[in-house]
């Protein structure tokens, strides 16, 4: 029963450690390689910021849908600053108790990877990307309800 239970909190907190201490990618196709490779995978791309009220505000829906579906890997790309990923993204992640998997990109040469994940992305966030397999599905825009988010993710995936 020791063993269980030290097995048990020992995965929490290894789930918990790997929203807290995101990967940190200079270049989207470097994340796109490492992260989304998976092509037996269905992915939801959040691209957020601290700093971004509205993302701030959705990301519950994200958690609630990375715990809920099973189905689908929500990946919460992080578009902080390099300078205040310790001293602020990360005390947001443990304030927030986020469990999804965060990544940070900081890449800001902004008009080299725009583009690969949307052509018509105009950079602005919170921003979605739904892969699965060969079919990506973007969305500018933020989400007001876990419900809306819900359903919009499984209206765009088979």
């Amino acid at each position: 029963m020791k063993y269980s239970l030290f097995l048990f909190v020992g995965v929490l907190f290894s789930f918990q450690m790997k929203a807290q201490n995101p990967v940190v990618f200079d270049n989207y196709q470097a994340l796109e390689n490492e992260i989304l490779s998976n092509k037996n995978t269905t992915y939801v791309v959040n691209f957020w910021a601290t700093w971004c009220a509205p993302c701030v505000k959705e990301l519950p829906y994200f958690e609630q849908l990375n715990t809920e579906n099973k189905m689908i890997k929500v990946v919460l790309v992080s578009l902080d600053f390099k300078d205040q990923i310790q001293s602020r993204l990360i005390p947001f992640l443990k304030r927030k108790k986020v469990q999804s998997e965060v990544v940070v990109l900081t890449d800001k040469n902004y008009n080299n990877w725009l583009e690969k994940v949307d052509q018509n992305w105009s950079g602005s966030i919170p921003a979605t990307l739904i892969i699965q397999g060969e079919k990506r599905v973007f969305v500018e825009r933020d989400f007001a309800t876990f419900n809306e988010l819900n359903q919009y993710i499984n209206s765009n995936i088979n």
